[in-house]
């Protein structure tokens, strides 16, 4: 059962974790044998085992993980609702965003389905838990936010333990914006304007392969000849930009997030990363999301190597697990707090088995029952039995591919209406949600009769998911750039001709996402039924796994 009294992560016990650490600094600093100090959430410390502790650390109990340690896994790019939904079986090669997701099919097993369960009374907090926990399971310290939007037109997130890049409350961690507003969005001095004032700005920017996708991106040029690009974009997935506009991106400092697994999927093609480091261009990852995506980061990590490779060798492994440390941490500008294991910096840890494999090639090539510690400010949020009872963590019991581990969400920040439902019961709400989705929706859809006069007054609040370009949020933010298109329908307005058939009966019952591909029996075999996939993607992944 979870600790009675959740715990301040400022205030928690003074730790020491030994084992081969991988700094993941621009050095590539490996210490085969090394002792991480932690106190107060930061990071005191890093010795050599044979060195005496820092001063304060005297009596401090050292624990031998038996592994490797990393950075934390640093993902920029997840819409994390929808990872409660299985892998989509895309029915088509499609060339731009706007192509597939106004199609009846995606309609019915994701865009409709997502509708529901973000209407459904009781099912948010469940969805948060588990999207999270999918999260952890991965490796994953840091990532996007679970955005929510009531009937009072007030947005606000959902407060987890994984560390959000969109609500950070901390100066040292300025945090990143990732939606424009309408207006700004349809004129690029404008867009320039706002993106100054931002420490990072993650944005769809030129998802496709065709004229379509680009122009996005080259409507950031202005009548002067000049960009709307700084150092604060990063530009996710740019998969139909050519070399010349990875050469102005890197000009103007801008970096890019790459999310290869979906742009394969939907696609058939990915971006043209040798041409961005080509460029210079910074580049960081994300997994994107469960319908057309890699079950996590630490699956994503597999298919970046996979590209690389059937490229001829774009990218060493050194270089492909930091754009998951030490680059996200630079495109977020959060250098100075986060992406390498040095002293000073958050104590964000991930600690894989074993020592004897190549640190680099060993972390791509893991599994995900090799993970056997997550810490998220020096606080050990998932791992096996044996670690999390050193460290003091009374957790939840689950089973990861059959083996024992352990998860820990309790903190004072905590969000109240996700603090009180653990993961097993996250897991059977949405199993049974999504089980019955026909019936939520006909409940959904059902007349309400008018309150009764003796409650008239101010009207409740509802909340409600807020669903990336499905439904009107009564706030005109979009996560992509229309720039340019005066007039075209975008977000909600182009999924109206669809919305006239009702969600009871378009949706019908589908399974629960598991959390991890060791948990999902037939995640390999439907990778491998992907008609966009190229065959060294799906025979590689089959050997990762």
């Amino acid at each position: 059962m979870p600790a009675k009294t959740p715990i301040d992560p400022l205030q928690g016990p003074p730790l020491a974790l030994a084992g081969r650490v991988v700094v993941m600094d621009e050095a590539l600093t490996v210490i085969p044998h090394g002792v991480l100090y932690i106190a107060k959430g930061s990071i005191v410390g890093l010795e050599e085992a044979s060195a005496p502790p820092p001063a304060g650390f005297e009596g401090v109990p050292v624990v031998n993980t038996g592994g490797t340690l990393y950075p934390g896994l640093i993902e920029l790019h997840n819409h994390l609702p929808y990872n409660v939904l299985p892998l989509w079986n895309v029915p088509k090669k499609f060339t731009n965003r706007d192509q597939w997701s106004g199609t009846g099919d995606y309609q019915k097993l994701v865009s409709g389905p997502m509708q529901v369960v973000g209407k459904t009374p009781g099912l948010l907090p469940a969805v948060v838990r588990y999207v999270e926990a999918r999260a952890l399971l991965g490796g994953v310290t840091t990532s996007q936010g679970v955005q929510l939007f009531s009937n009072a037109g007030v947005r606000r997130f959902f407060r987890g333990i994984v560390r959000n890049v969109e609500q950070t409350d901390e100066a040292a961690l300025p945090e990143a914006a990732t939606r424009v507003a309408d207006v700004e969005a349809r004129d690029a001095k404008l867009f320039l304007a706002r993106l100054l004032k931002q420490s990072c700005f993650l944005l769809h920017l030129s998802e496709g392969t065709d004229a379509t996708a680009r122009k996005h991106f080259l409507a950031l040029q202005m009548s002067d000849g000049e960009w709307a690009i700084s150092r604060q974009l990063a530009g996710i997935h740019c998969a139909a930009l050519h070399p010349e506009d990875f050469d102005v991106l890197a000009q103007h400092q801008g970096a890019m997030v790459w999310s290869p697994m979906s742009n394969l999927l939907l696609y058939g093609q990915t971006a043209d990363v040798k041409a961005a480091k080509s460029a210079g261009v910074r580049i960081g990852l994300g997994p994107d999301w469960s319908p057309s995506g890699s079950k996590n980061l630490l699956g994503e990590l597999k298919v970046a190597r996979l590209v690389s490779q059937a490229q001829g060798g774009i990218f060493t492994d050194a270089e492909i697990i930091a754009m998951a440390t030490r680059s996200a941490a630079s495109i977020l500008q959060w250098q100075d707090a986060l992406g390498t294991l040095e002293a000073g910096k958050r104590a964000d840890v991930l600690v894989i088995a074993g020592q004897k494999s190549d640190p680099y090639a060993g972390l791509i090539s893991a599994s995900e029952t090799s993970i056997s510690l997550v810490m998220i400010n020096g606080v050990a949020r998932y791992g096996t039995p044996s670690l999390m009872q050193h460290l003091s963590a009374k957790s939840e019991k689950i089973l990861v591919g059959g083996h024992s581990r352990m998860v820990y969400f309790e903190q004072t920040t905590a969000d109240p209406d996700v603090e009180a439902i653990s993961l097993s019961e996250a897991h059977e709400r949405l199993t049974q949600a999504l089980k019955t989705l026909p019936d939520l929706a006909s409940e959904l859809e059902r007349p309400r009769p008018p309150a009764p006069a003796a409650r008239l007054g101010p009207e409740p609040l509802v909340w409600s998911l807020a669903l990336d370009e499905i439904q009107p949020t009564g706030i005109d933010l979009r996560p992509r750039l229309p720039l340019g298109a005066r007039g075209a329908p975008t977000g909600p307005q182009r999924l109206m001709p669809l919305a006239k058939v009702p969600l009871s009966e378009l949706v019908e019952p589908i399974a629960l996402s598991p959390l991890t591909v060791a948990d999902d029996g037939k995640f390999l075999d439907q990778i491998a039924a992907e008609a966009n996939l190229p065959a060294f993607i799906k025979s590689g992944l089959k050997e990762f796994h």
